[in-house]
């Protein structure tokens, strides 16, 4: 009876989610509407659901449930009814690494295909290992935190105070499992900020000098731009974005983080923008491009099960047309940095291979950030020279 209940709570949430929304977003309010389910309810069925989405387009052919239990027990480590219910002869199995629960699957199931998890035909980019990338949609990416030096032995007394598992990536990057309550644990924010551990990789490229004056493009809420006054606090920094939003949630990163100079506008990069920027000229751009965010889906495996892929021709297109647009206001032998968090070659290689061709530019290197075998994402990052 139990488990009956847990399969309708999660199809009826399941059939209610389009993939309009981001998934967490879409359960706050639908847990909110839905008040009579308790705590468990709500926790099986967040599990559930994100577990049936991180096995994309495979199995296609098999039960809903069976394709439940299948997901279930490749992304957890602990049982759950459905796989009890489902795959008995497997329920012993579950703290197996990831690569071994799929050659389990793959036994019972001979209709698994590890690539139609993720079926888009489009090539991946250089430097990314098919069949790893594949595996760590499996595997829940962790919570990366890039910390002030001097704050990371007190943020890790705090941590093991609470219990806390942390690692220590680097001097300035711990990483914790993905739902921790930071709020309730760490002291203020402007001592952290959250920042996955491949984004925060991108800041190697950037190399700014004092003074230089910088545009992030596609701000959103600040990621980029926080992490590029931490390598140079001495930068002056415009920031932008076509959603008013975004900018305000830039505008409260920055008040926490103690960053008071800098300017913002609200712009639309595929329009003239001259009669705002006419006076603008930069040492430096980022565009942190719109994108697919492929590189992301495993923290968003929804995307990975409602993505259609004529979008990806589609963010290609917006990538190559904003590049062009926001170099004429980059000063002659300064730095493009185009990052997307994109798998795809059509919105990497190719928007530079288009870019070399069309545009007074220079590369001066590019590569992939794969993230997967760190349970973190996976991006692509260019940085190219005006002529």
């Amino acid at each position: 009876m139990k488990l009956e209940y847990q399969v309708r709570a999660f199809e009826q949430a399941f059939d209610q989610y389009d993939g309009v929304l981001p998934l967490h977003r879409f359960l706050f309010t639908y847990f909110k509407q839905h008040k009579q389910m308790g705590s468990s309810d709500r926790r099986w069925t967040t599990r559930y659901l994100y577990s049936y989405f991180r096995l994309g387009q495979a199995l296609k052919k098999e039960q809903p449930l069976v394709r439940l239990a299948v997901a279930d027990f490749l992304c957890n480590q602990s049982e759950s009814m459905v796989i009890t219910h489902y795959l008995p002869q497997l329920a012993d199995q579950l703290l197996l690494p990831v690569q071994a629960k799929i050659t389990l699957i793959t036994d019972a199931f001979p209709d698994f295909k590890l690539e139609e998890v993720f079926p888009f035909k489009a090539a991946l980019s250089e430097g990314i290992v098919e069949a790893e990338f594949l595996q760590s949609f499996f595997i829940q990416p962790d919570l990366f935190l890039r910390v002030k030096e001097d704050q990371q032995q007190s943020f890790l007394e705090l941590l093991a105070k609470e219990e806390v598992a942390v690692k220590v990536i680097n001097e300035k990057t711990l990483a914790l499992p993905n739902g921790t309550k930071l709020e309730k644990l760490l002291p203020e924010s402007k001592y952290y900020q959250v920042q996955d551990l491949s984004s925060q990789k991108t800041g190697e490229y950037f190399l700014p000098k004092p003074y230089e004056y910088w545009w992030d493009c596609c701000a959103a809420s600040g990621g980029k731009s926080l992490l590029l006054h931490d390598i140079e606090p001495k930068v002056q920094l415009l920031v932008s974005d076509v959603r008013e939003s975004s900018l305000h949630n830039l505008d409260e990163r920055f008040q926490a983080a103690g960053i008071r100079k800098y300017q913002k506008k609200v712009l639309d990069l595929l329009q003239n923008n001259d009669q705002d920027l006419h006076d603008y000229v930069f040492d430096g751009i980022i565009l942190d491009a719109p994108c697919s965010g492929s590189g992301t889906w495993g923290r968003t495996p929804e995307m990975l099960y409602h993505f259609e892929e004529h979008k990806i021709d589609f963010f290609a297109g917006l990538q190559k047309n904003i590049a062009a647009r926001v170099l004429k206001y980059l000063k002659p032998g300064k730095v493009l940095i185009y990052i997307t968090c994109s798998v795809f070659q059509k919105e990497n290689e190719e928007v530079i291979e288009q870019l070399l061709a069309t545009q007074p530019l220079k590369l001066e290197s590019m590569q992939s950030i794969t993230g997967y075998n760190d349970k973190a994402d996976t991006m692509f990052i260019a940085r190219l020279i005006k002529q």
